[in-house]
C-alpha cells in the first residue's frame, strides 16, 4: 500500500515559471492519469481566506438547530439548504453528516412542461438570518475558488496537449457549488460512513479540509488516507473529465470516515463545473490513442449532458426533497 503522503503535491504557482512549467505539466498530467487525485499550492488563496471559510462554517454549525432548520433544503425546489445529520444518501446509506448546501446566486428559473428538468438546479440560496455574513463570506469564497479551478483546468488541459480553451465556452456561466461541511463524530450505530464511496460526477473539486482528517482515496485496490496539508487545497477530477477524455483521465473513488467519538471535523468542498445545458465532447489530442474508453456501470449511467448527470446525484442524495418538488423525477 502507497504512504498517505504519496499524492501528489502540485504548485500552481510553477506554471508562471519558465523554468519549472514543463516539470509542472509533466506532474499535472502524471497526476490526472494515474491517481485522479493531488494536493494543489501555489494558488494564491491567502491562510486568512481559508481560515475564515472555515471559521464561519464553525459557526453555521454552532446555530441553535431551529436556526438551521429554517434554511433546510425541504424548502428550496433547487436543493439548496441545510440537511440533517443523516439525511443525504450515497450508496443508498445514510452519511453521518450535516451540511450547508451554496450554489451561485441567481434568480429562480421558470421552467416550462418540456424544458429539461436540471434547470431546476438554478435558483437562490437560503441564509440564517441569525448569522448575516455568511452569504458574503462563502460567495467571496466560491469566486475565489472558481478563478483557481478555471486556471488548473485550462492547464490541466495543456498537460495532455489540448488546446487550453477548449472548455472556455462551456465554462462561461459555470454551476458553482460549495458544501459546508460537518462530521459530528461516532454514528451511535456504530457505522463509520461519515460520507460513504463515490466519484464526484462534475469536473473539478477542490477541498479544505481542517485538521482532523478522515479523507480517504483509492490507490492501488485499497484505500489510503489524505491527511490534511496546510495551505494546500485536496484536488479531484470527476467523471466528466474522464468521458471528456474516454477513460484518459481518471475520476477516483473516494469517501471520508468519520471522526472517532465526540469528536467534530469540518470541510468546505468546492466543485466546478459548466452550464447546466453543456454536452460534454470529447477533448482532442494525441493521448487519445492511448485513451482505453470509459468504463459503463449499470447502475452509475453517465450522461454527456452536465445537467442531467448532475440531477441524477441530487435526486439520489436528497430523495426527500426530490420527492416533495419533483416526484416525477423520482417516479421516472
Amino acid at each position: 500500500m502507497p504512504s498517505a503522503h504519496s499524492l501528489p503535491v502540485l504548485d500552481l504557482s510553477q506554471a508562471d515559471d519558465p523554468a519549472q512549467r514543463a516539470d509542472f505539466l509533466k506532474t499535472l498530467h502524471a497526476a490526472a492519469k494515474d491517481t485522479g487525485f493531488l494536493h494543489l499550492t501555489g494558488h494564491g488563496v491567502t491562510a486568512a481566506e481559508s481560515a475564515r471559510i472555515l471559521e464561519v462554517t464553525r459557526t453555521f454549525f454552532s446555530l441553535p438547530e431551529a436556526d438551521r432548520l429554517a434554511v433546510s433544503n425541504l424548502n428550496s425546489p433547487h436543493f439548496r439548504g441545510y440537511t440533517r445529520i443523516g439525511h443525504e444518501l450515497t450508496g443508498g446509506a445514510s452519511d453521518w453528516r450535516d451540511q450547508l448546501d451554496v450554489g451561485a446566486e441567481r434568480p429562480a428559473p421558470v421552467v416550462g412542461p418540456d424544458d429539461p428538468p436540471y434547470l431546476w438546479l438554478e435558483g437562490p440560496n437560503q441564509w440564517p438570518a441569525a448569522l448575516p455574513e455568511l452569504r458574503t463570506v462563502v460567495l467571496d469564497w466560491q469566486a475565489r475558488l472558481a478563478a483557481v479551478a478555471h486556471r488548473l483546468l485550462r492547464e490541466l488541459l495543456v498537460s495532455i496537449g489540448a488546446p487550453a480553451d477548449f472548455f472556455d465556452a462551456a465554462f462561461d456561466r459555470p454551476h458553482l457549488h460549495t458544501k459546508l461541511i460537518r462530521y459530528p463524530g461516532s454514528a451511535p450505530s456504530g457505522a463509520d460512513q461519515g460520507v460513504g464511496a463515490h466519484k464526484d460526477y462534475g469536473f473539478l473539486t477542490l477541498l479544505l479540509q481542517d485538521s482532523v482528517g478522515g479523507l480517504q482515496v483509492v490507490r492501488d485496490g485499497g484505500y489510503v488516507d489524505v491527511p490534511p496539508m496546510p495551505g494546500a487545497f485536496v484536488v479531484n477530477l470527476g467523471e466528466l473529465l474522464e468521458i471528456a477524455t474516454e477513460g484518459y483521465l481518471t475520476a477516483t473513488d473516494h469517501r471520508v470516515v468519520s471522526p472517532p467519538g465526540a469528536v467534530e471535523r469540518f470541510s468546505v468542498p468546492f466543485f466546478y463545473n459548466p452550464r447546466l445545458d453543456a454536452v460534454v465532447e470529447t477533448v482532442p489530442g494525441d493521448y487519445l490513442r492511448s485513451a482505453p474508453g470509459v468504463a459503463h456501470d449499470a447502475s452509475n449511467p453517465l450522461h454527456a449532458e452536465y445537467g442531467r448527470n448532475e440531477l441524477k446525484g441530487w435526486v439520489r442524495a436528497h430523495p426527500a426533497v426530490a420527492q416533495r418538488w419533483h416526484p416525477e423525477l423520482v417516479a421516472a
